[in-house]
């Protein structure tokens, strides 16, 4: 049988953009979570912020068409997705630099209905588009610019609530010593005060920018205990811990590991690294759970 004349149109976009040959990263995927409360969205604080920091282009859009692919065009889509090719209209750039056209063409990988079948995308749905650029595509206002999705499903449901948090974390994100990604503990210390039961452990992070970032956790001689992160060069033990839903929470809850790597703390002696776990395990505490509904994206 003929292919329609729609089909036959999405099948030379895809080629003439490259979106068939899918990233490594697109083409990994698990079954979203379900939902958790939010008080400002359907969305939590780390969601928007894993996709903020992860896309160089952040738009509101509305769809304009969408077609669901046949299996054979979609290699790599988790069980219980399926992918569309969409063409949207833009409403606002809310990050990019450089032109883009009026129009954006893109895959996205969506879960299927209650009865096993692709969602439908209503002409006109409001989403926001979290994207990198296709290298050659054209971007000019009567064209359509190809963009490809820093994740499978990195297509959110627009609303007034999320677009604002969005831009909130854009605007931390680009402010002056905006704090840098945690990419792990580089090494530390623990010290006993002058009087019993004192003592002082501080934490020096690796950053993904190489700008230094520490943690200093006091131990009063009654036990109870305070803890700053410094962002920068000076350590500050009596800074303000970082406030739940900012940048500096995002990096430290969502980037610190679980556990302290004792092995960091070479040289120090075993009953030292015993407190400063200890005193670790406070921070992680007070900071919380970065609590998620969907899976970040890759890299």
């Amino acid at each position: 049988m003929m292919e329609s004349e729609s089909t036959m149109r999405v099948h030379a976009s895809l080629l003439a953009a490259g979106l068939l040959a899918m990233s490594p990263g697109f083409s990994t995927v698990s079954a979203m979570q379900a939902p958790a409360a939010a008080a400002a969205g359907p969305f939590t604080y780390a969601d928007i912020a894993d996709l903020a920091t992860a896309a160089p282009i952040a738009l509101h859009a509305r769809i304009h068409s969408a077609v669901a692919l046949k299996p054979a065009q979609a290699t790599g889509v988790a069980a219980g997705h399926s992918r569309f090719y969409v063409e949207a209209d833009v409403v606002s750039l809310i990050r990019g630099a450089g032109p883009l056209a009026a129009r954006v063409n893109y895959l996205v990988d969506l879960p299927l209905d209650t009865r096993g079948k692709p969602v439908k995308l209503k002409k006109k749905q409001p989403v926001l588009l979290f994207a990198r650029p296709v290298a050659g595509t054209t971007a000019g206002s009567n064209s359509t610019s190809s963009i490809r999705l820093v994740a499978p499903d990195a297509q959110l449901p627009w609303d007034a609530a999320t677009e604002s948090q969005l831009r909130a974390i854009l605007t931390e994100l680009v402010k002056p010593g905006a704090p840098p990604a945690i990419t792990g503990i580089a090494n530390g210390f623990h010290v006993p005060g002058t009087l019993p039961g004192e003592g002082e452990t501080q934490l020096f992070l690796n950053t993904s920018t190489g700008e230094p970032v520490s943690l200093t956790i006091l131990t009063a001689a009654d036990g109870s205990r305070r803890w700053a992160a410094a962002f920068g060069e000076i350590v500050d033990g009596s800074a303000a811990v970082p406030a739940r839903g900012t940048l500096p929470w995002y990096r430290l809850a969502c980037g610190l590991p679980r556990q302290l790597p004792l092995s960091r703390l070479a040289g120090t002696a075993p009953e030292d690294r015993r407190k400063a776990a200890s005193d670790y395990g406070v921070v992680l505490g007070a900071l919380g759970d970065c609590a998620r509904t969907r899976k970040p994206p890759a890299g």
